[in-house]
């Protein structure tokens, strides 16, 4: 909708409604103009709706979705299916061209205006996370490995003579590949032990140098984010070892944006030496899903000859993954997320100490890994058995336990023909078996952290709900007991009547029966009466007695009646 197009709805409807929402349609394009003016990640992160009308809008510029566009081409942005064509919000050209990753696409605007913004966005959070001087970088579709030996085929050019890449030891085997599928041959330097910490041996690497001559070797590929007890390596030392001598210095930083303490050290080691390029993971770092990289630098010439010699077009889907969650986070999001994985760090730190000393373990000190923990094992250990330490990995793993590592003694990995002793532990005699656990995956950690919290409120709240109602159950038992004591006492109430009712009939019965005998005396003495009567008198003798006689049985009636009246009277 165009300001023309606002002007003719107001025929339509309320002039007023219509400026409404056009207000609130200009809200959404303010945001995006600031994203194209400056090409840095907003500090407050996107409304999904923002970023969804910001994406439609660079999907329009596609010629795939152009009204009337006719495709006469191999590749013209053709989808069969309606549900991949929205899943990739209809950005379907890729990123690049066949010479450039980082090149404009003439038939795709919006997809190149889009790669173009993620990496600028990119660049911007690289330099807030602690690489302040970082001069360019670019997304790469292709996980770290690979990334790392697109790097290593770009020095190729500039040494030619090189044949050895100088590395100390860290045992991960897609960066050791990384250089084997470059066709190099890695040169490993063992690390060296210091308390529990596993650190670069410095001189080492230089005595690999002079031996091997400094034009022999490509670079000098170290690494910053590890699992304990291995540490980042000296970042500051090696580059300078390397502006000493001349040779490159290529950084394994996987996951180490999300930790200052890594970043400050390729921070450094630019300052005080030589960094030429620094490879981290985009899932690791971004929370997209697997599939993407960073390639950044300090000189931006050297990163566009990298991005160069990536051959052909790209996915565009890290691009779009990654430019999504930044633009809904914000910078502010971001930086929060950091924050939150330092204390989860330290959380983490505090409850594996607590599980190890009950257990008889210890968390082994290494205070220079900011990421990973590491438990000793040494009551697993056995006889130099390693079945039991192997066993409680998977154990943990088929009890939902991913990303915890158990490290056996002695173990032996071959790789590209090199055999690695004690693989896994990134040392050829670690004195101890451990376990490691890291605060790497942040939103992973603290959505873990608050369920737990919420788990524990939950139960809270049915303790309380139980308790209130075991207080209305009382409640309702005190009740019924009250009622049956008042239905005891007037059960006995009603008793003591029915004994005193029962008293006064039988005293009523008594008197009757005393009034009976009475009658019955006098009604004897007067049928005797009459018997002394003379005998001349019959006649009337006679009559009076049918008169006593009727008397009788009336008297008799009454009596009759007057017993049945009074001894069973009508139960009140």
């Amino acid at each position: 909708m165009n300001p023309e197009n606002f002007s003719l709805s107001e025929r339509i409807v309320s002039p007023s409604y219509v400026r409404q929402g056009s207000q609130a349609r200009r809200g959404h394009e303010q945001l995006i103009r600031q994203l194209l003016e400056q090409g840095k990640c907003p500090e407050t992160g996107w409304s999904e709706s923002t970023v969804e009308l910001f994406l439609n809008e660079l999907a329009l510029m596609d010629s795939n979705n152009f009204l009337g566009n006719c495709g006469v081409g191999e590749r013209e942005g053709r989808v069969a299916s309606g549900l991949v064509a929205r899943r990739h919000y209809r950005l379907i050209h890729g990123i690049g061209r066949s010479g450039d990753i980082a090149a404009v696409q003439p038939k795709a605007a919006g997809s190149s205006l889009l790669n173009k913004l993620t990496n600028s966005v990119v660049l911007d959070v690289l330099r807030l996370s602690g690489v302040r001087s970082a001069a360019s970088c670019f997304v790469v579709p292709m996980a770290t490995g690979m990334s790392l030996s697109l790097c290593f085929l770009t020095l190729r050019h500039r040494r030619p003579r090189a044949r050895h890449i100088v590395w100390p030891r860290i045992d991960q085997k897609s960066c050791f590949k990384a250089m084997v599928t470059a066709g190099y041959e890695p040169v490993v330097v063992e690390n060296v032990l210091e308390g529990d910490e596993l650190r670069t041996d410095v001189a080492a690497v230089e005595r690999q140098i002079q031996a091997l001559g400094a034009e022999s070797v490509l670079c000098v590929h170290s690494t910053t984010s590890c699992f304990a007890p291995r540490v980042p390596d000296r970042i500051e030392e090696l580059a300078t070892l390397c502006a000493k001598y001349d040779i490159p210095h290529i950084v394994n930083n996987a996951y180490g944006v999300q930790s200052s303490k890594c970043m400050h050290l390729i921070q450094q080691g630019a300052r005080v030496g030589r960094v030429d390029a620094f490879v981290q993971s985009l899932d690791k770092n971004f929370m997209v899903p697997v599939g993407g990289a960073i390639i950044a630098g300090f000189d931006e010439a050297f990163v566009q000859e990298i991005s160069q010699m990536y051959p052909g077009r790209a996915s565009a889907s890290p691009s779009l993954d990654v430019l999504i969650t930044l633009l809904g986070l914000g910078a502010g999001g971001y930086k929060r997320l950091l924050a939150e994985r330092k204390e989860m760090y330290s959380f983490l730190s505090q409850e594996l100490g607590s599980l190890a000393a009950a257990h008889g373990e210890r968390v082994l000190h290494t205070p220079h890994n900011p990421i990973s923990l590491a438990m000793s094992l040494d009551g697993l250990r056995g006889d130099g058995d390693s079945k039991a330490v192997t066993q409680l990995g998977s154990m943990l793993f088929t009890r939902q336990v991913s990303g915890a590592r158990v490290i056996p003694l002695g173990k032996e990995q071959t790789l590209a023909g090199h055999t690695f002793r004690g693989f896994m532990s990134h040392s050829e005699a670690y004195p101890v078996p451990y376990l490691n656990a890291a605060a790497a995956e942040v939103e992973q950690v603290v959505v873990v952290v608050e369920e737990e919290v919420e788990q524990v409120v939950v139960e809270e709240q049915v303790v309380v709900v139980v308790e209130e109602e075991v207080v209305v159950v009382e409640e309702v038992v005190v009740m019924k007991m009250m009622m049956m004591m008042e239905l005891v006492m007037v059960e006995e109430e009603e008793e003591v009547v029915e004994e005193e009712v029962v008293e006064a009939v039988e005293e009523e019965v008594e008197e009757v029966v005393v009034v009976v005998e009475e009658v019955v005396v006098m009604m004897m003495m007067m049928m005797m009466e009459l018997v002394m009567v003379e005998e001349e008198e019959e006649v009337v003798v006679v009559e009076e007695e049918e008169v006593v006689v009727v008397e009788e049985e009336e008297v008799v009636e009454v009596v009759v009646a007057t017993t049945t009246t009074e001894v069973f009277p009508p139960r009140p």
